[in-house]
């Protein structure tokens, strides 16, 4: 397989059935799958999923596995991905910290990198740290060889235009606003580019790790307070892409003010519950906040997540269910939806990052516009 320098180029994956055979085969692992088998669960003719195969075998993402026994004939080829053939980069640039990871096409991390980040400082300033961190990791990873890298995920405080990968006024730092981050780091790295929100990223990495966990909230706090929807199987960014700006829900009339300007916001109520160290007041705050989440879109459960859960995720898995569970008794509900902690810390924003890239050549989520390595738009497979 070429291994370049630019974004690497995977043609087959154009195929919508060719992403579906490949995601089986991701989903399959080591144990790898049948040929037969993946007729049988993606409804194509033996005959076309031969063709797939051998094209993904041509291009070294499909390999022999061995065989398994068969009912009557003779053993059946089972064929696995190949994880080391394609890889994407993972980034949270945090409003303190950034953390970057090289991800396989099975999802495992090959190279990790934390740092302190500045996200005051100037735009271009960030950029930078953000493209040699890129670099780094790259030139991290175990392998000898010139690795393929699809390209590069970034998450971000939001609010942002997830589609123009351009940031708006991020909370507390306004020099932000209509500044393009997609296209700016593109340039830097020469590799294709995705921006979404930190807890887009980790809701989409959780939603892919999590097979079966119905609709759900995921609610990031650490520096900030933000939430994640996957809703009817997929991401939920809204119209706008202005989804999930939990934090900014007005849960007291005459609070006191928040960095955004409203007052009352349930991410200022939280936060400075957390720096006077008041955890059950804190946790208290959060679960009004996800009580009103499911009392809104009823959904299955509440993953939480970020530096400040990772610290006790305990007493914030308490303090929010205790009120999710009071809410469901007075509304006479027999079996209130299930909280549960996420963990890693930061790490799923990162790794859901990644993920923003690798995604779609599954077909597990829409394709996004991305920068391309010459800074004109590509439309990721």
């Amino acid at each position: 397989m070429n291994r370049s320098n630019s974004g690497a180029n995977l043609p087959t994956l154009r195929s919508h059935n060719a992403a579906l055979v490949l995601d089986l085969l991701r989903v399959a692992g080591e144990r790898g799958i049948s040929r037969l088998e993946l007729a049988e669960r993606t409804g194509l003719t033996p005959q076309a999923v031969s063709k797939i195969t051998a094209r993904l075998r041509a291009e070294g993402l499909a390999t022999d596995a061995g065989h398994r026994a068969s009912t009557g004939g003779k053993p059946r080829t089972v064929l696995r991905l190949v994880p080391d053939a394609g890889y994407a980069v993972g980034m949270h640039l945090d409003r303190d910290e950034l953390t970057v990871v090289l991800v396989d096409l099975a999802g495992a991390v090959a190279a990790s990198r934390t740092a302190p980040l500045d996200f005051g400082a100037p735009a271009d300033e960030v950029v930078a740290v953000a493209a040699y961190a890129v670099a780094a990791v790259r030139d991290g990873g175990a392998q000898p060889v010139e690795l393929p890298v699809l390209g590069v995920g970034v998450a971000v405080p939001g609010p942002l235009d997830h589609r123009g990968g351009v940031l708006h006024r991020v909370t507390g730092f306004p020099q932000w606003d209509g500044y393009p981050l997609r296209d700016a780091l593109a340039a830097r790295t020469g590799l294709p580019v995705v921006v979404d929100k930190d807890t887009n990223a980790a809701a989409l990495g959780l939603a892919l790790r999590a097979a079966g966990a119905g609709d759900f909230a995921y609610l990031h706090l650490g520096t900030g307070l933000g939430a994640g929807l996957v809703l009817g199987g997929g991401l939920h960014r809204g119209a706008r892409t202005g989804a999930g700006e939990f934090g900014h829900q007005t849960v007291q009339l005459d609070g006191p003010v928040c960095s955004c300007g409203g007052r009352g916001c349930i991410e200022a109520l939280c936060l400075a519950a957390v720096a006077r160290g008041d955890v059950a007041e804190a946790a208290r705050v959060l679960g009004t906040g996800a009580a009103n989440l499911v009392g809104l879109l009823d959904i299955d459960r509440v993953m939480l997540g970020g530096r400040t859960v990772a610290a006790d995720p305990d007493a914030y898995v308490r303090g929010v269910r205790a009120v999710i569970d009071e809410r469901a008794r007075l509304g006479g509900i027999d079996a209130p939806v299930p909280v549960t902690a996420a963990g890693g810390g930061d790490r799923p924003v990162a790794e859901g990052a990644a993920q923003l890239v690798l995604a779609p050549l599954f077909g597990r989520v829409a394709g996004a516009d991305v920068a391309g390595a010459d800074g004109g738009a590509v439309l990721v497979p």
